[in-house]
């Protein structure tokens, strides 16, 4: 028996092991009130949510649903960041608000550590990866990323109108953690419908969602195979070969942490990038000053990040209790908008605009607390180099048709078509 065999069967028993958990059916629908009857996968949340935001601030902060067996939506910066540092109250064993729970039993590591890790396996899985992301790791990628954003723009020259979240935007992310994780260029159509599958996908029947996963994981099976028996130098073939606490890791550790970092790496980056030229292309005075001035690029960049932060994590109460004048009963979902959190006026002057010189940003684009993204460099490398080569080759666009841009559902909010005029 080879190794890539000992692993398959090793990875089928781990996952056939893994108890079903729960599920409850989303009702789906108009929204009755957005304070008792909260829904993030209404046309109008993904169209825009601030409004509705910014009413329940003032209103109700911390919103109820009924929908998902349950859950919770806290819309001020304290509340957010109260939740996102509480790991005694809040577990991270589910990340994705959906009608399934999975089981207890799957705490302290859960289905894609570290994200989904609690205390104490939470440190020591991060940990791990952490060499990977540091900024000097993350620099030797500039150059590769920067040649793709030439290439991208060079396929669509000439052209009067692109679409730049699906002819740039995507692209980019999926590029790099395709050839960090050593995964095949040309299996890119794969990492978008697998993205979609995991993040648009939650109001499947249960054996449905549960089946298009199954064929993530039987993705990375095989690239897991192919790094057994082929090992390079990439991300794959450090997590099949690392250690914690004294022995591999767990098949399922292994699968999960690629799952992690290709759906993760992927969306939001694909949705930063979308959502700072949606502004652009509507906001010729930024356009025309980011032109002028350059060197404000990092500024503006992370205000962009804190205007549109496209990432909305879930947790999962542990036990039933009251907290700050809500009932919350266990396995109540919370849904820990930091979008929300970085429009609250309470923590950002002028929160409702977008101030591309802004000096004082403490945004949570990134999250908060021990689960703040481990791939914050990587995604602000490829956030900056994006715009950067976008300003330099197209110094004039605009929204071809505002109507025609779409945004994603659920958790994970960016553009999906953003069909731009090239002047």
């Amino acid at each position: 028996m080879t190794a890539g065999d000992r692993f398959s069967r090793d990875f089928s028993e781990t996952r056939a092991d893994l108890p079903l958990g729960t599920r409850s059916e989303i009702i789906t629908g108009p929204v009755s009130d957005w304070a008792t009857d909260f829904s993030h996968l209404e046309p109008e949340w993904s169209a825009g949510p601030y409004p509705i935001q910014d009413e329940l601030r003032q209103r109700c902060p911390i919103a109820r649903t009924e929908r998902f067996g349950g859950g919770w939506l806290p819309t001020r910066y304290e509340d957010v960041a109260a939740i996102a540092y509480d790991t005694g109250r809040f577990s991270s064993r589910s990340i994705i608000m959906s009608n399934f729970r999975p089981p207890l039993e799957l705490a302290p590591v859960g289905g894609v550590p570290p994200i989904s890790s609690d205390p104490p396996f939470h440190h020591d899985a991060r940990k791990l990866l952490l060499p990977a992301f540091t900024k000097t790791a993350i620099t030797r990628q500039e150059p590769a990323t920067r040649a793709l954003c030439h290439s991208l723009i060079d396929a669509f020259a000439g052209h009067d109108v692109v679409d730049a979240a699906r002819d740039y935007a995507q692209h980019i992310p999926m590029r790099v953690i395709a050839d960090m994780l050593g995964f095949p260029a040309e299996d890119g159509p794969q990492f978008r419908e697998f993205v979609e599958n995991t993040l648009e996908g939650i109001n499947l029947p249960t054996d449905e969602r549960l089946a298009r996963m199954a064929a993530l994981f039987n993705y990375l099976l095989a690239q897991i195979h192919d790094h057994v028996e082929n090992p390079r130098e990439d991300l794959t073939t450090f997590l099949i070969n690392a250690e914690l606490h004294g022995h591999k890791l767990d098949p399922s550790h292994v699968a999960g942490t690629m799952a992690l970092l290709l759906i993760a790496g992927i969306d939001t980056t694909w949705s930063a990038i979308g959502a700072s030229l949606w502004h652009l292309a509507k906001t010729p005075q930024d356009r025309e000053r980011l032109a002028a001035e350059p060197g404000l690029l990092p500024t503006a960049m992370e205000e962009f990040l804190r205007a549109y932060a496209p990432v909305t994590m879930a947790r999962l109460v542990k036990e039933d209790m009251r907290w700050r004048g809500v009932d919350m009963k266990a396995d109540d979902w919370i849904l820990l908008s930091f979008p929300a959190a970085n429009r609250d006026p309470a923590q950002f002057d002028r929160a409702d605009e977008v101030v591309i010189d802004r000096e004082v940003n403490q945004h949570a684009a990134f999250g908060l607390g021990i689960h703040r993204c481990v791939g914050s460099h990587l995604a602000r490398m490829e956030l900056r180099v994006a715009l950067e080569v976008w300003l330099e080759r197209i110094s004039g666009f605009t929204l071809d048709d505002p109507s025609a841009v779409t945004w994603s559902a659920g958790q994970i909010r960016g553009p999906r078509t953003l069909p731009l005029r090239i002047r």
